[in-house]
């Protein structure tokens, strides 16, 4: 079996995560979430419950990680600690739902810069973000680093110019619904998965990778505490649950409406950076499950001079382009949701397997808790989808097995 190179550092590591996770949750995820908590405080709340229930998953990713150092993620620990039926169903969730997010971000880039030609603009960004991949990790970390400085630029700039505006509109006080918007904040926080699924491209993993999934989470945490306070300061949180572009009404609001092309930009390029760090991650389960002939056995093809699982990411970009082309998935991917719920369930269960301290174990227990607490409070359209496509993937795992 040919071996992925290890070539990241703790910081192009860490880049990474924050690549995952800095993009069109952060400029999408607030008005949902506050017309569900429908109070300022609890939307704060709901802020909190999710990057708990994070740092739970975080936690135990980064032990499982340095445990099983390889590409996969979950796929793999599922197999290693609970059996291959497990680590099957979290890599076909993983798959699945990941790849229809990747065809979401991608027309949403589209609709951010040009929205006359969205699918043209997304499927130009599959075919150039691929092409980044293909030519080694190193390049996807280099271009990742130069995404979220753009990100982190754009974010911040909203930050100081609502504070500093001086507009403050009254929110209602209580506590609101913080459970139902910390299911829809907590998707903004998901991508710290990306670092375990380059596992086998970081060096020392053992020590790297449970430093690195803390250092971007917190660091991302505290961007969105500060973007979320701007926007319930500035909008109030009425307004803001009515927006469909919230940083680019805060400056609206501020007196500053001529700057929201700054953040339309600023936004199509963030989106970049997690589809970037998505695509990369998506491959990387898709070898692992295809060396396992979980998946067709060419997919576990890896490049003889760049070392990068070429065929799995040209074969995703051909998948994600298709379905670009031909539908409509911003509004249709809700069972990708509970697949990523159902991902982390299983990491939370494996991690509890490798015993260890018991704070460590109880912090395993409560991310399994908060997952399956987050994911019944989905739609139930979106839970039916999720668990059809995961009795679909199932049913082809039998089938499967039974041939051989």
């Amino acid at each position: 079996m040919t071996r992925l190179a290890r070539r990241l550092g703790l910081l192009d590591a860490a880049v990474i995560g924050l690549g995952a996770m800095l993009g069109a949750g952060v400029f999408v995820v607030w008005a949902p979430a506050a017309a569900a908590a429908r109070t300022a405080t609890g939307l704060i709340i709901a802020l909190l419950l999710a990057a708990a229930v994070a740092g739970c998953n975080a936690t135990s990713s980064a032990r499982l990680a340095a445990r099983y150092p390889e590409s996969g993620g979950t796929y793999v620990y599922g197999r290693e600690r609970l059996g291959p039926f497990a680590g099957f169903v979290a890599g076909w969730g993983f798959v699945v739902g990941k790849t229809a997010s990747c065809a979401a971000m991608a027309l949403t880039i589209g609709f951010y810069l040009w929205p006359e030609h969205a699918r043209l603009v997304a499927v130009t960004a599959v075919i150039v973000l691929t092409a980044i991949n293909l030519r080694g990790v190193t390049k996807t970390a280099a271009a990742t680093r130069a995404l979220v400085l753009v990100t982190l630029l754009v974010l911040l700039s909203v930050v100081f110019l609502g504070f500093s505006s001086g507009t403050h509109r009254e929110s209602p006080d209580g506590m609101g619904t913080p459970l139902a918007a910390a299911g829809l904040i907590f998707f903004a926080f998901a991508g710290y998965a990306r670092i375990a699924t380059l596992g086998e491209e970081v060096t020392q993993p053992d020590r790297t990778i449970p430093r690195a999934i803390p250092i971007a989470l917190g660091l991302v945490f505290a961007v969105y505490l500060m973007v979320a306070l701007t926007c319930v300061t500035v909008l109030g949180v009425t307004g803001l649950a009515s927006s469909t572009a919230p940083l680019a009404d805060v400056l609206t609001a501020s007196g500053l409406g001529g700057l929201s092309s700054f953040v339309r930009v600023g936004a199509g390029i963030a989106v970049c950076g997690v589809l970037l760090s998505l695509l990369a991650g998506v491959a990387r389960t898709t070898l692992a499950m295809a060396r396992r002939r979980d998946l067709p056995a060419p997919l576990a093809g890896v490049h003889p001079r760049r070392q990068t699982p070429w065929i799995a990411e040209i074969a995703l970009a051909l998948v994600v382009i298709t379905v670009v082309v031909l539908a409509d998935v911003r509004d249709a991917i809700g069972f990708s949701s509970l697949t990523v719920l159902t991902y982390y369930a299983i990491t939370n269960l494996s991690a509890w397997t490798l015993g260890g301290p018991w704070h460590l174990r109880a912090v395993a227990a409560v991310g399994l808790a908060g997952c399956v607490l987050l994911a019944v409070t989905l739609p139930l359209a979106s839970v039916l989808a999720g668990v059809a496509v995961l009795l679909i993937g199932c049913a082809a795992y039998a089938l499967n097995r039974s041939r051989h």
